[in-house]
């Protein structure tokens, strides 16, 4: 009989986990399976193990205590009806029989024993209910309607009443506030009632770039939160009969039965899945040395900078494409200011525990979102760490930041939190794969993978995003077209694997332009390293000038800061005349010649160094799916070999022109 902890009291009221062979931790660190956000509990508190048949609570060397039915304990086999109090929250221990007779099964995570399964019904799981696994969702129930049942999972959910909602910050998830740039290819191939919850409030997005050739039927890119996409996404999907939503991280160790049940799993966690890696065998190893320079594996290590910019959306934009070491993307002038580090820089995003006095890579690693508290502080609310270059205010790292908001007219108190991310471009060799064969008591289930678990993110805001659309718009149309109650089959998805490959070669070839550039000598060099190579030699100029003590060295300083000035002038100028057409209200040459003056010689010299946005291959062409759904679409099927029949005489057949 299968045991369960309940949540009590506390963010995970109602909610119910299944105890299996693994461990069951719980904590404040965000590696815990169960996040407690509470001052009372430890980093890692405590955990549930399987011995000899039983379950035994065992404290983790917590400060405060672990608490079985109000009694402190360091060890404790457990008793259906148990009581634990661990922080400030308590739990349920039960078996799955006693609480079903007191919740209604509706409200619960676990699947009825002995149900009936219709034949004809579509089994679906997916793990991970972000913006691309809540997409696949709604397009496939619409897409079978009556013919399909749905199961998403995701841990950064709760449940509040009748729904499920995104947790928040008091309860371990902090949500992604970073705005995106939305396609018109990506987003007009949603449904109808998508496109109506994403974009039916106008304040809610922005029109900030021109059309391009990305723009579909005269509709513009549109700049909009992840986080309100992910909202109404997960409203819309509260609605559907046919989508049950699960507040709960998959694990694929314990449901691994269950997926032998289904017909298919979807894996869209995102660019870290554990079931992407769990399944490694029959995706096939994914291979780095495509995106190498010299065998050594291109990484980017980005810093989000959460700011507030005073700058029109035009100015915005032309200042973003005219170098390569920030990217403001923004609604309404809120947004992110993302920033290119070097490899030193990338080394000092750390965090500090101010406590134990010891750095924490929280940052860099997980990633965390670092937000502003009093006296400049940016702190993690879920390790408690600070972020170091911001107490040190005389560190480099900070400067340059502080470079980045000069640029783009960002007050250092509109800088309202920090976070980063890495990208990690790899190819994949497949996208779909069989992971159990039909037999008499289970259909065969295929494994799919969307989203970052396919395609790892890209430097471009919402280029991970647009990628993850297509990829579950792809599937949605594959599987509503070749669903007719038979097991599945790989010829069902040669359409849909060769829609990946070319999102895959599309995306990554244009991020892969947004961290590498060709000079003029066709030497291919990392566009941080060229960033790096620029400082270096500032300060080296400085030195120079320091220990030969040149009278002259503010006069060479002047004229080199004007030379750089002028070339991104002469820059931006060029981007201004192609960007005009599309981008009404660009700024003249007076403005930007004061804007840029401000900024310290260092600054433009970066900046210029670091070259514009290659725009002509990073913007380009989405990748279209449509062409492998089309009717004439190019899936080459052999003919039956005929004997071949004789020309006909082209005088006879009017077909030769002799005038």
């Amino acid at each position: 009989m299968l045991s369960v902890i309940v949540g009590r009291t506390g963010p995970f009221t109602g909610q119910s986990v299944v105890l299996g062979d693994a461990p069951l931790t719980f904590g404040r660190n965000s590696e815990n399976d169960v996040i407690i956000v509470s001052v009372s509990a430890s980093r890692f508190h405590a955990e549930i193990v399987a011995e000899n048949g039983a379950y035994v609570l065992r404290d983790r060397g917590s400060r405060n205590g672990t608490f079985v039915n109000e009694q402190r304990v360091d060890r404790r086999q457990l008793a259906p009806g148990d009581t634990i109090r661990i922080g400030d929250e308590t739990f349920l221990f039960e078996t799955q029989e006693a609480v079903e007779t007191v919740m209604d099964l509706s409200q619960m995570d676990l699947p009825r024993a002995g149900a009936v399964v219709d034949p004809g019904v579509l089994r679906v799981t997916v793990s991970g209910g972000g913006p691309v696994g809540l997409a696949f969702a709604l397009l496939l129930e619409e897409a079978l309607s009556g013919r399909v049942a749905v199961t998403v999972y995701d841990g950064r959910w709760v449940r509040s009443g009748t729904s499920v909602v995104w947790k928040d910050a008091a309860q371990g998830n902090v949500r992604r506030q970073q705005v995106v740039t939305v396609q018109s290819r990506q987003y007009l191939a949603l449904t109808d009632e998508m496109q109506t919850a994403m974009f039916g409030d106008s304040g809610q997005f922005s029109e900030m770039w021109p059309l391009g050739p990305d723009s579909v039927d005269g509709q513009p890119p549109r700049n909009i939160r992840i986080a309100y996409i992910e909202d109404r996404l997960l409203e819309l999907a509260n609605r559907k009969s046919a989508i049950r939503l699960v507040p709960k991280r998959f694990d694929v160790a314990e449901q691994e039965h269950l997926i032998a049940r289904d017909h298919v799993l979807v894996i869209s966690e995102g660019g870290r899945s554990r079931t992407r890696e769990h399944f490694a065998d029959r995706f096939g190893m994914a291979d780095a040395s495509i995106y190498s320079l010299d065998g050594e594996h291109i990484q980017d290590v980005v810093l989000g900078l959460k700011v507030k910019s005073r700058l029109s959306d035009p100015m915005g934009v032309l200042l973003t494409v005219a170098q390569n070491r920030f990217l403001l993307n923004s609604l309404r002038g809120e947004g992110f200011l993302n920033m290119r580090l070097t490899r030193e820089e990338a080394r000092n995003v750390i965090g500090i525990d101010p406590v134990r006095q010891v750095f924490e890579e929280c940052i860099a690693a997980r990633p965390c979102l670092m937000s502003r508290h009093e006296d400049n502080e940016f702190a993690c609310p879920t390790h408690g760490t600070l972020f170091l270059p911001a107490l040190l205010r005389s560190s480099p790292l900070w400067k340059r930041i502080l470079e980045g908001l000069q640029l783009f007219d960002v007050p250092e108190e509109d800088l309202s939190a920090i976070t980063s991310f890495r990208l990690d471009m790899v190819q994949r060799p497949r996208f779909t794969a069989q992971l159990t064969r039909p037999a008499a008591d289970r259909p065969g289930t295929y494994g799919f993978l969307l989203g970052d678990a396919a395609n790892a993110i890209h430097f471009w805001p919402g280029r991970g995003l647009n990628s993850g659309l297509a990829s579950a718009v792809s599937l949605a149309r594959s599987l509503s077209r070749v669903w007719r109650g038979r097991p599945l089959r790989d010829a069902d998805f040669i359409r849909h694997e060769a829609a990946m490959s070319m999102l895959q070669y599309r995306h990554k070839s244009r991020a892969w332009n947004a961290m590498v550039t060709t000079d003029e000598r066709g030497v291919t060099r990392a566009i941080k390293d060229i960033i790096e190579g620029s400082m270096e030699a500032t300060a080296t100029s400085a030195r120079t000038d320091a220990t030969n003590q040149k009278p002259s060295a503010p006069a060479a300083a002047s004229n080199s800061a004007e030379a750089h000035l002028e070339i991104l002038l002469d820059r931006m100028r060029a981007i201004r005349e192609r960007l005009a057409p599309r981008l009404p209200g660009l700024p003249d040459d007076e403005v930007l010649r004061t804007h840029l003056s401000s900024l310290a010689p260092a600054t433009l010299r970066t900046l210029q160094e670091s070259g514009a946005w290659d725009t002509l291959i990073v913007g380009g062409e989405e990748a279209d799916i449509d062409i492998f759904y089309q009717q004439d679409a190019p899936v080459f099927v052999p003919a039956t070999r005929r004997p071949p029949e004789p020309l006909p005489d082209p005088r006879a057949a009017g077909l030769l022109d002799l005038g």
